[in-house]
């Protein structure tokens, strides 16, 4: 089976999740972020080398303050749990997005993780958080304007490969998959530049009940396509 050598996962149904079992929804973030160890495991021994999911979106800013705050306890503790994580599989872990929106004490524990696994030889993992696609375009053509107005880049040297070295993503293969949860069929704002040509594969199941059977179900899918490179990908 050939598998991807990147996927990219939107974690959907945490809350609806948690509704059908009568508890609270941010019994279904800590649930499924648990899942998330479970799955980083699973895809890198089947040989993934790039994850990355999407965690907190820019748009999540305006959910009910409780349950931000609760996500964002939860983010906290996560980070700790993601250390001993990244230690035991070897992990290198990078977080994409916004930081400068998240609070000092959460951007400095994303600091001492990424500095912390960044020669770690196993799964590339990648987290984006406060993320959002046309943010991050916004944030990167501004980048781009700045160093045009200062002399470092002329406009004729302007290229897809230049703007890609100016996104969040940058020195990240282009994702082969992208698997979203809880059958939602849109992409929210995710990695829309890098998707350009990537597979897409949803699925009914709510995030915390997602298992290392339905990520085959997903890579079984995408070896099932007929993909062609050089600008086209035709369809079955």
């Amino acid at each position: 089976m050939n598998v991807p050598q990147h996927i990219a996962i939107i974690l959907d149904g945490n809350g609806r999740w948690a509704k059908s079992k009568g508890m609270p929804r941010n019994y279904g973030h800590a649930q499924g972020s648990k899942n998330v160890e479970r799955i980083c495991e699973d895809a890198y021994k089947m040989g993934v080398k790039y994850l990355t999911v999407y965690a907190f979106s820019t748009e999540n800013w305006s959910r009910p303050k409780g349950e931000i705050d609760a996500l964002m306890k939860l983010l906290r503790n996560y980070m700790k749990t993601c250390l001993k994580t990244a230690e035991k599989n070897h992990m290198k872990v990078r977080v994409i997005g916004d930081k400068t929106k998240l609070d000092e004490d959460i951007r400095s524990r994303i600091e001492e993780l990424e500095a912390a696994t960044v020669n770690n030889d196993g799964l590339n993992f990648q987290i984006a958080l406060n993320y959002g696609s046309r943010d991050e375009m916004i944030r990167a053509i501004r980048r781009l304007s700045k160093d045009c107005e200062e002399g470092r880049v002329r406009s004729q040297e302007i290229s897809e490969e230049l703007f890609e070295s100016y996104l969040d993503t940058h020195g990240i293969p282009d994702p082969d998959l992208m698997i979203r949860t809880s059958g939602e069929l849109r992409l929210s704002n995710y990695l829309l530049w890098q998707l350009a040509y990537t597979e897409f594969y949803f699925t009914d199941v709510l995030w915390p009940d997602f298992t290392k059977e339905e990520l085959k179900k997903a890579i079984e899918y995408y070896n099932r396509r007929d993909r062609r490179f050089g600008g086209a990908k035709e369809e079955e």
